[in-house]
């Protein structure tokens, strides 16, 4: 039987209320932008607050971008300073929060550098989460927060990003893992121009 260890953290968290469902997995298509995806995002960051309120907790992916279509997955990044990584997961487990089952043929995040995932019901609709813990000095950081924010200001970038996802789609690429190494390429160079 696989049980998780016993943690002072788990200890900790047990009276956090189990806001998260399953992970709904589905077939990868292009959604248009959901504007309740902001109030899932808060809802989530003010559930982990609650409980640690030293943790920041950010809206990115495309679902940060407004008006940006894509998987329609909420997702959002938890930078962790020493010492916080291993509440944090605790917490994400206490909440409801699930550890990653990957796409077949890719890897999950290592666990110095999870992610979890869940659903939260919002409205009449379950929405997807993915929460990416992150280690607070690594660069990948301030690339999630670079692209977004690029995003966000260049309306003619976004749309060619909207279109690349169509593309790697009209080309029957369905599996999560390769959707997301098929728009890795223009990504980098998003970010390297802007350097």
């Amino acid at each position: 039987m696989d049980t998780e260890p016993f943690t002072i953290e788990a200890l900790m968290f047990e009276t956090a209320p189990r806001i998260i469902g399953p992970y709904i997995h589905e077939r990868v298509v292009c959604r248009s932008y959901d504007a309740r995806v902001v109030e899932v995002a808060r809802r989530v960051g003010e559930a982990v607050r609650e409980h640690l309120p030293d943790v920041t907790v950010e809206h990115v992916g495309s679902t940060s971008v407004p008006g940006c279509e894509g998987k329609g997955v909420v997702d959002l990044m938890i930078p962790v300073e020493p010492g916080q990584l291993e509440p944090v997961k605790a917490l994400l487990d206490a909440l409801g929060f699930q550890r990653q089952v990957p796409p077949a043929g890719h890897e999950p995040w290592p666990e110095s550098r999870p992610m979890r995932e869940g659903s939260l019901e919002h409205e009449g609709t379950r929405f997807n989460l993915h929460v990416h813990v992150i280690p607070a000095d690594s660069p990948e950081v301030e690339t999630q927060r670079r692209f977004r924010d690029r995003l966000c200001a260049d309306p003619v970038l976004r749309e060619a990003y909207v279109a690349l996802k169509r593309d790697i789609l009209s080309r029957g690429i369905m599996n999560s893992g390769d959707y997301s190494l098929a728009k890795d390429s223009f990504i980098r160079g998003v970010l390297d121009s802007f350097r």
